[in-house]
C-alpha cells in the first residue's frame, strides 16, 4: 500500500480523530505517529486541524496544539463558533473542511500519497479530485465502532482504507484522564 519512495502527506482531522480513538478505547501519540509514516515513504508534511473555543482562559487542547507545533506538525486552528440550538443548549461549531480541502489541494504538485485522518464523507469530493490528478489517497478511520466512523461513500472512493484499530500498536496509548472533546465539526454547513 505504501511505496518507500512516495512522498507523503499527513491530513488529520483533529476533533474526528480524537473521537475515533476514544471509540476505540486509546490516545494517539503524535510523537509514535509521525514516526509510523516516517518509516513508509518520505513524509513531508504533517498537518493537524483543529478548531479552538477563543474565550476560555484555558483551552484543554491548548497543550496538545503547542507541542504539536514544536514537533513535526503544522497545526491550522480557527476560532470554534459558540451557540444555542433550538432546544436551549449550548454547542460549539468549528468545521475545518474547507481549511484541509484547500492546503489538500495546494500541494497536489508535490505529494504522491495522501494520508487524510476523518471518516466524514464531506471529504469525498476532495479524495476524487485528487484521484483525478493521479494522487493516491489513504483513509484512516474506524469500522470497528458501533456505528462505524468512517462514512461508506468515503471508503468506497479511498484508494486504501486504513482500520485506526490495526495502528493501534503503532500509535496508541493508554487512555488519560479524559480531556473534553476539542470542538466538534457538526455536519451542519456554516453559513458563512
Amino acid at each position: 500500500m505504501f511505496d518507500p519512495r512516495e512522498k507523503i502527506a499527513l491530513f488529520i482531522d483533529g476533533a474526528n480523530l480524537y473521537a475515533t480513538s476514544r471509540s476505540l478505547g486509546f490516545d494517539i501519540d503524535y510523537r509514535k505517529l509521525l514516526a509510523c509514516f516516517q518509516k513508509r515513504g518520505y513524509l513531508l508534511r504533517a498537518y493537524y486541524y483543529t478548531a479552538l473555543v477563543e474565550d476560555q482562559e484555558y483551552s484543554s487542547i491548548r497543550p496538545l496544539i503547542d507541542w504539536l507545533d514544536y514537533n513535526g506538525y503544522k497545526v491550522v486552528t480557527k476560532p470554534a463558533k459558540e451557540f444555542t440550538d433550538a432546544t436551549g443548549r449550548r454547542k460549539i461549531k468549528g468545521n475545518m473542511d474547507i481549511e484541509l480541502t484547500v492546503d489538500a489541494l495546494e500541494l497536489a504538485d508535490v505529494v504522491d500519497h495522501y494520508v487524510i485522518f476523518s471518516g466524514d464523507g464531506d471529504f469525498r469530493t476532495l479524495v476524487e479530485a485528487l484521484q483525478r490528478r493521479g494522487r493516491k489517497v489513504s483513509i484512516v478511520s474506524t469500522m470497528a465502532s458501533q456505528p462505524p466512523m468512517i462514512s461508506d461513500e468515503l471508503r468506497r472512493q479511498a484508494d486504501h482504507f486504513v482500520d485506526l484499530m490495526t495502528l493501534k500498536s503503532e500509535v496508541g496509548r493508554e487512555q488519560t484522564v479524559r480531556r473534553p472533546e476539542p470542538a466538534h465539526t457538526d455536519d451542519e454547513e456554516d453559513d458563512d
